[in-house]
């Protein structure tokens, strides 16, 4: 159990920032909890659909600054929202506001087939293009931004999605080489490009064979490029269950038997009064005894 590192996720709607704010400040005292999260949406998934909904980035530059030891990220960010170029220097700026703890997320969006998350893009004029181009733009942002973090002269660059010229960020990320970078996902498509750029891939859990038969599947594409499988750490986020915490203990056995290693425990809100602490108690200590 000593490579299995748990964090929790505050999906930022239907909250006040003060909420959010609390349980970050709790979770950030308590060594147990090595990486915080929130989400990456403009309007809420569940609940009232006119609710608040916090933009993901902003709200993360905010805690950032009100953290110091946890690491901190967005599960994941959407790489429809923001031009790459705009999103690496965006993703810089907050690693050098935490002092270099962020994990910097990044996935292709939300699917065609969710459509009370299709609403927020044409909500906010922004393009919702298929699948094929939420694919092929994905790798070929990875590509800019890694470029963007860790190249010292300015590039330019002419894909077939993003098109650049004198491409530079200043002030460059804090870690070096950069952040680690996070692809969430699931499709083959998106595979591919985790094998070829993550440091680290998750998927959604709530069915644990299927995750099972991505993660061999991302095994595959690893080998065809001549990479270590095991240079990608796997990453599941997990819902935890207030009222029966054995469930959300069942789960995490579960994922950690198929060695994902990286536990993100979801917390649905209203949160409850010390919830970070309760986590600690009712869930992640528990979880490594039974290691």
């Amino acid at each position: 159990m000593s490579d299995v590192r748990f964090g929790i996720m505050t999906a930022p709607m239907q909250v006040e920032y003060e909420d959010v704010l609390r349980v970050w400040k709790e979770a950030d005292a308590l060594p147990e909890i090595e990486h915080l999260w929130l989400f990456d949406h403009l309007m809420p998934l569940g609940g009232d659909p006119l609710g608040p909904t916090f933009e993901g980035w902003t709200l993360l530059a905010a805690l950032a600054a009100q953290t110091s030891r946890a690491r901190v990220g967005l599960l994941v960010t959407s790489n429809r929202f923001r031009p790459p170029a705009m999103l690496a220097k965006i993703a810089a700026t907050v690693d050098v506001v935490s002092g270099g703890r962020l994990d910097f997320g990044i996935g292709a969006g939300s699917r065609p087939s969710v459509p009370i998350a299709r609403r927020e893009y044409d909500a906010h004029g922004l393009p919702y293009h298929d699948a094929k181009h939420a694919v092929g733009s994905l790798a070929e942002a990875c590509t800019v931004i890694r470029r963007l973090w860790t190249e010292a002269e300015p590039f330019d660059f002419h894909g077939e999605y993003v098109d650049l010229v004198g491409a530079y960020c200043s002030p460059k990320p804090v870690q070096a080489p950069h952040p680690p970078i996070m692809i969430g996902g699931r499709s083959a498509g998106v595979l591919r490009i985790v094998a070829e750029h993550a440091d680290m891939w998750n998927i959604p859990g709530g069915d644990i064979a299927d995750a099972v038969d991505r993660s061999a599947l991302l095994d595959r594409y690893c080998a065809d490029i001549g990479r270590d499988p095991a240079a990608i750490t796997r990453s599941i986020h997990l819902s935890v269950n207030y009222d029966e915490p054995a469930l959300t203990l069942a789960s995490i056995r579960e994922a950690i038997d198929a060695d994902f290693t990286h536990i993100v425990l979801g917390l649905s809100s209203p949160y409850p009064p010390e919830v970070a602490g309760w986590v600690v108690e009712n869930v992640i200590t528990p979880a490594r005894r039974e290691r």
